[in-house]
């Protein structure tokens, strides 16, 4: 076995496994070798970013469409509900119930997209504006029929004689199926184009 080489007097002992101190310098820092950057993790499988969309302000939307629909309709009932048939009459407030859930739907989807809350909220918007627009019909034919007075009187007997007749049926007696039928027609319809409109986006 070899001995190392002897120090010599007035300098510092010699190191083994690196560079060796200048006098007079602060000695070096070993050089550490460059981590790797950690790789891309994908998201676990199932699991997509939350989608971007404003449900609260796609309801609002469609509330506003649905009220302007509703008046529409409410103005078309009004000028030919003398010349209408008891099938007449039933076309067009399931015509108005398509109408106005198709406009709301729309409306939810692009702007609410894949939200369940949206979708949920449009189809309630929907049902109230096809129940609206045929239920608010009534005080107009009266008002233009009779007089302001005269309705005003029929309030104060019956407040709520514009929901009575929409629910009565007066051709054959009893509730009017049709007309809760047109409610959920309405807000199907609603859902159902929300739903297709806010996955497309989605997709997109």
């Amino acid at each position: 076995m070899q001995a190392g080489p002897v120090p010599v007097p007035g300098q510092p002992p010699m190191m083994y496994g690196g560079p060796q101190p200048v006098p007079g310098q602060p000695p070096m820092q070993p050089a550490y070798p460059m981590q790797p950057a950690p790789p891309f993790q994908a998201p676990p499988f199932g699991q997509q970013p939350n989608p971007t969309g404003n449900p609260v302000g796609a309801v609002f939307l469609g509330f506003l469409v649905s009220f302007v629909v509703a008046l529409l309709y409410t103005g078309v009932i009004a000028a030919t509900y003398k010349d209408q048939t008891y099938t007449t009459d039933n076309v067009l407030y399931f015509a108005h119930a398509v109408l106005n859930g198709a406009v709301v739907g729309a409306l939810v989807g692009k702007v609410g997209r894949d939200s369940n809350g949206g979708r949920i909220g449009g189809a309630v918007v929907a049902a109230l504006g096809a129940f609206f627009g045929y239920a608010n019909a009534l005080p107009v034919i009266i008002v233009k029929e009779q007089s302001f007075m005269s309705l005003k009187t029929l309030l104060e007997a019956e407040p709520f004689f514009p929901a009575k007749a929409w629910w009565n049926d007066e051709a054959h007696g009893g509730v009017d199926w049709l007309n809760l039928l047109g409610l959920v027609v309405a807000a199907a319809a609603a859902w159902g184009i929300a739903y297709l409109i806010g996955k497309n986006r989605r997709q997109v």
